[in-house]
């Protein structure tokens, strides 16, 4: 889900984007490109992912006006290429959207809070309660972080959007769909949960060397 029309005041946009951009830039002193440059690998993986994700970001629905909801996939970035590097792809991702005219430009930054930093802050913070609390086991980490997990992300970035709302909305009748949309939240959440799941399922199996959140000696070779 993201904004697709600028509904919030001026002032609340300059913020969102602030703390956006302040959260990339702390991702981006983890150099996270010194891993894509020594290994091609995980150059085509990262950025054939970063394109198929913009690809699902095209189908979607125009809730409100104001609002578009779709996939957002923040979760299985993270799992896969942890944050610094999903943070990359989403913020690729919105500014793709805005240069194809889909968003205005003032509403990259809110974007990228309520679609990268949000969910990709929640799923961080589960993977490390699982990865320090919860047992060594496959399918642990696969029902808690992909399908748990995203569930969540999705809850999260939909509180933000929701928040965000009744923080700064510059038209009444918007703050009314922003409450209404909030009590459709639990329904969106599935998909995302089955979806993210359901790859996740996949890597798993074939390829579980591609997770980088995933310790494959830990969790299946000691088994």
């Amino acid at each position: 889900m993201s904004f697709s029309d600028a509904v919030l005041a001026p002032w609340l946009l300059v913020i969102a984007s602030l703390i956006a951009f302040a959260v990339l830039a702390l991702a981006l002193l983890q150099r996270p490109w010194r891993a894509l440059l020594a290994d091609s690998g995980l150059q085509h993986r990262w950025l054939a992912a970063s394109v198929a994700v913009l690809l699902m970001w095209q189908l979607r629905a125009q809730a409100v006006d104001w609002l578009t909801l779709h996939l957002m996939f923040t979760a299985l970035l993270v799992l896969v290429f942890k944050a610094p590097l999903a943070l990359l792809s989403l913020l690729l991702i919105n500014l793709a959207m805005v240069v194809t005219g889909r968003v205005a430009w003032p509403l990259l930054g809110v974007n990228v809070l309520v679609t990268g930093v949000m969910p990709a802050l929640t799923m961080v913070i589960i993977w490390r309660l699982v990865d320090r609390f919860l047992p060594d086991n496959l399918m642990v980490f696969l029902f808690v972080c992909g399908f748990f997990g995203a569930a969540l992300t999705s809850l999260a970035a939909g509180l933000a959007a929701v928040g965000l709302m009744l923080l700064g909305a510059s038209d009444a009748h918007a703050l009314y769909q922003a409450l209404e949309y909030a009590r459709f939240l639990p329904l969106l959440m599935p998909s995302e949960a089955f979806i993210t799941g359901m790859l996740m399922s996949i890597l798993l199996v074939y390829h579980p060397h591609w997770v980088a959140t995933f310790n494959d000696h830990r969790y299946i070779d000691t088994k």
